[in-house]
């Protein structure tokens, strides 16, 4: 049986510091066919909001921020699971679906 995705509620992170830069922004083609306004995502990712992880991945991106390694935030969008990927010398940001990692 499928698992059942329920959309990420979107923050207003507008008053919040970024902790992160984003670089270049890529979108996947998988990413692209999901038509989805990413800005509010990048927004939250860029602040620490990592979306739908785990706690053992939420608190590595906390110490990934600090050390300067790579970020990773899933997000879920009309029943869509997708990434967002920080690298870890901040220069390139990614939109992609985990099945094309």
């Amino acid at each position: 049986m499928d698992e059942i995705l329920h959309n990420t509620e979107i923050v207003d992170v507008t008053a919040n510091e970024p902790l992160i830069a984003l670089g270049r922004i890529l979108v996947t083609p998988g990413a692209l066919d999901l038509e989805c306004n990413f800005t509010p995502y990048l927004a939250m990712h860029q602040c620490g909001l990592w979306g739908e992880v785990d706690q053992e991945d939420w608190q590595e991106n906390d110490l990934s921020v600090k050390e300067g390694n790579r970020v990773l935030s899933a997000y879920v969008w009309q029943s869509r699971r997708f990434w967002i990927i920080t690298e870890w010398d901040r220069t390139v940001t990614t939109i992609l679906l985990p099945s094309e990692y």
